[in-house]
């Protein structure tokens, strides 16, 4: 492209002023964005590796109850 050429050219309508400075306006946006970085997928926590190792059994009083209560 040199620069006696025209960025954008209609080759369908007779678009006024005001949409043309639209469509440049949108045109230059998207040619100025910058690609957002995609996060990384968050693992569900049923595919934790950790879920598998058993915690240690507790002894003493209240043992029956904190062996089906997590924490």
């Amino acid at each position: 492209m040199t620069a006696d050429q025209p960025l954008l050219r209609v080759v369908k309508g007779t678009p006024d002023d005001h949409e043309l400075a639209a469509l440049t306006a949108v045109v230059a946006g998207l040619a100025a964005a910058v690609p957002v970085e995609d996060k990384p997928a968050r693992r569900s926590e049923w595919a934790n590796p950790a879920r598998r190792v058993r915690r240690p059994l507790q002894h003493g009083p209240g043992a029956w109850k904190a062996s089906g209560f997590p924490g």
